[in-house]
């Protein structure tokens, strides 16, 4: 039996710094679809799997990634975004970052994730700020959002 669910895109831009070299930054740009197979599942459990690319400056240079967003901004007053990737050298990363969600400055921390890059075996290395641009990304934002079937 197939499953009503939802999709949506979306992007976000910013910064990272090395860890320890905090001379070493660059920009980077998530470009993601967020799928829930089903509504009702979502509900439950708040979780969408990610799918898309990452472009960071001089370290992984628009390479896929899959992962995770667990979106409760009740409940938990977080969007969290976990997903992995492929860094330019090869070698596996993760990214781990949310959203706190403050109902006092709602735009601010729904659009601003904070987070950082690790190796496989937990070593950070890089601090990340990415952000929604209200302006440029929302109306896109908004058209993406379509139901899905499963």
């Amino acid at each position: 039996m197939r499953s009503l669910g939802f999709e949506f895109e979306e992007t976000m831009t910013g910064t990272y710094t090395r860890a320890g070299h905090p001379d070493q930054q660059g920009e980077i740009r998530l470009r993601a679809r967020a799928r829930a197979g089903s509504v009702l599942k979502h509900v439950r459990d708040g979780m969408v799997t990610l799918e898309g690319t990452l472009d960071m400056e001089g370290f992984a240079d628009d390479v896929p990634v899959a992962g995770t967003i667990e979106i409760r901004p009740v409940g938990k007053k977080i969007i969290r975004y976990d997903f992995s990737f492929l860094g330019n050298d090869g070698n596996p990363y993760r990214f781990v970052g949310q959203k706190d969600i403050r109902y006092s400055d709602l735009v601010r921390t729904m659009t601003t994730c904070h987070g950082a890059i690790a190796t496989a075996g937990g070593e950070e290395v890089a601090r990340v700020t990415l952000r929604f641009d209200v302006k440029a990304d929302f109306l896109p934002f908004l058209v993406s959002w379509k139901p899905a079937m499963v």
